[in-house]
């Protein structure tokens, strides 16, 4: 049977791993938020019931960029954390 010790280190580990994965979700919808202001703001000039060719694909080329740059940082912090360790 194990100890009371090791179920509370198991449930502290949980609780850890459950709050990594909520911080996460909360990085990923604020960049979401983010880009989709920013996006916004540069490719509409007007609301309407539907999207226009021009519009479309100006909002789809600056997510694919917004992505494309955010993914570079973030490599890029990786190799920099990297060096860092060694």
């Amino acid at each position: 049977m194990p100890s009371a010790s090791s179920s509370e280190n198991a449930d502290a580990a949980e609780l850890q791993r459950l709050i990594a994965v909520e911080q996460q979700k909360a990085q990923f919808q604020a960049q979401v938020h983010n880009f989709t202001d920013v996006c916004w703001d540069k490719c509409v000039d007007k609301p309407s019931s539907k999207l226009d060719s021009r519009t479309e694909t100006c909002l789809v080329s600056c997510v694919e960029r917004f992505i494309d740059t955010t993914l570079t940082i973030t490599n890029r912090f990786t190799q920099m954390v990297q060096k860092g360790a060694h």
